[in-house]
C-alpha cells in the first residue's frame, strides 16, 4: 500500500484544488471525482448556504456527482460552482440529459466577508472566476492546508480558521478521508490555552501533539452573537456505498465535528457536510460499514484541528491571530 499523506487524495480518484486570493480574504477549493461518485449530504446548522444540496438527499434521483465546491464568499461564493462546472463541460463531464451532458457539483460556503480583506469587487462576484481556477489547479497527492483555498478567509471564536484534512484505513483495508473548512462561530481549542477538543484523535502529532489540558474550560466562546459562521466539509471513502449509506457517513463527519467544535451546529451556524464514494473497493457488509462510520467521525475531527493548527493570520490590519502566531513554540 502506499504511503499515506494524510489528506483526503489518499482517496483514489480524488484530485483536490485551490484558488486563494489573500487581499480579498477568501478563497474556493473543488474536489474532482475522476469518475462520478455516489454522493450524498446533510446539513445540520441553522444558517446554511448551499447550491444543489437537495439532490443529495437518499430520495432524490441523481445518484453521483462530479464535484463537490468548498468557498467562501457567503451567497456571493454560490457563484464558486458555475466556474467548476464550466471547467468539467470543457472536459465533457456530466450527467447524460440526451444530447447534453450537465456536470453535477454541489457546493457548500462560509461566511467570510467581515474578515477585513477587500471584497469591493464592483459588479460580479470573483468566485465563478475562482471556482474555474481551482477546478483547473485540481491535482492528486499533496496540497495545502491552513489559510488556502474556502479556509482563506475563515476564523473562530478564539484563532484564525483554515481548511484542514486527515485520512485513515480502515481494518479492511478500505480509506477514508475528510477535508474541512473551518470557519465556525464556536471554538476548536480548549478556554483560553493552545489544546485542542480533537486531541483525543490526534494522530502522528499532526496538531501539536499536546493531549489534553490538566481541565477544560467548557464555557461557551463564540465569535458573535449576529455574525453567521459556518464549517464546511467533506468525507470521502474507497469503498463501495450506496446513496442511503453515503448519507449515513455524512451524519458521521458531523458527529466529528461536534467532537472538534465547542459549540457546534448553532441557528447561525451553517455546517454542512457532503459524503461521497469512489466504489474503487467492493463492501456490502454492516460491519464495514459501521467501522467507515466510526473513522469518518476520526477523520473530520482530526482535519478540523489541523486548519487551526496549520492556518496563517490575513495581511490585513487587525486579522485574527493565528494558532501559531500566539504559540510559535508549539504550545
Amino acid at each position: 500500500m502506499p504511503d499515506l499523506l494524510n489528506l483526503l487524495t489518499d482517496i483514489e480518484g480524488v484530485s483536490v484544488g485551490h484558488a486563494t486570493d489573500l487581499v480579498l480574504g477568501s478563497g474556493v477549493t473543488a474536489i474532482v471525482f475522476d469518475e462520478p461518485a455516489v454522493a450524498s449530504g446533510t446539513v445540520l446548522g441553522g444558517a446554511p448556504g448551499g447550491r444543489d444540496t437537495s439532490l443529495l438527499d437518499p430520495s432524490m434521483t441523481v445518484s453521483a456527482v462530479d464535484a463537490f465546491v468548498l468557498s467562501g464568499g457567503s451567497a456571493f461564493g454560490l457563484d464558486a460552482a458555475g466556474g467548476v462546472q464550466a471547467g468539467l463541460r470543457e472536459l465533457g463531464r456530466g450527467f447524460a440529459v440526451g444530447p447534453v451532458k450537465i456536470p453535477i457539483v454541489p457546493q457548500a460556503i462560509l461566511m467570510d466577508l467581515l474578515n477585513g480583506g477587500d471584497k469591493d469587487w464592483g459588479l460580479h462576484s470573483p468566485y465563478r472566476d475562482m471556482g474555474y481556477a481551482a477546478l483547473k489547479a485540481a491535482a492528486k497527492g499533496a496540497f495545502a492546508l491552513g489559510t488556502v483555498g474556502a479556509g482563506t478567509g475563515a476564523t473562530t471564536a478564539t484563532f484564525k480558521g483554515g481548511l484542514g484534512s486527515a485520512s485513515a484505513v480502515s481494518s479492511a483495508g478500505h480509506r477514508v478521508a475528510a477535508v474541512v473548512a473551518v470557519n465556525a462561530l464556536g471554538s476548536a481549542t480548549i478556554g483560553a490555552g493552545p489544546h485542542f477538543w480533537a486531541a483525543p484523535f490526534e494522530k502522528d502529532d499532526e496538531f501539536g501533539g499536546l493531549g489534553m489540558p490538566d481541565s477544560t474550560d467548557h464555557r461557551m466562546r463564540l465569535k458573535g452573537m449576529s455574525v453567521p459562521a459556518t464549517t464546511i466539509g467533506a468525507v470521502v471513502t474507497d469503498a463501495q456505498l450506496t446513496k442511503a449509506e453515503a448519507h449515513r457517513l455524512s451524519l458521521a463527519g458531523h458527529d466529528g465535528l461536534a467532537r472538534a467544535l465547542l459549540p457546534a451546529h448553532l441557528p447561525l451556524d451553517g455546517d454542512t457536510v457532503f459524503a461521497a464514494s469512489t466504489a474503487k473497493h467492493r463492501r456490502d457488509d454492516m460491519a464495514s460499514l459501521m467501522e467507515l462510520c466510526h473513522l469518518a467521525t476520526i477523520v473530520t475531527a482530526r482535519a478540523i484541528a489541523r486548519g487551526i493548527y496549520e492556518a496563517t493570520a490575513l495581511p490585513v490590519e487587525g486579522a485574527q491571530k493565528a494558532w501559531r502566531d500566539r504559540y510559535p513554540n508549539g504550545g
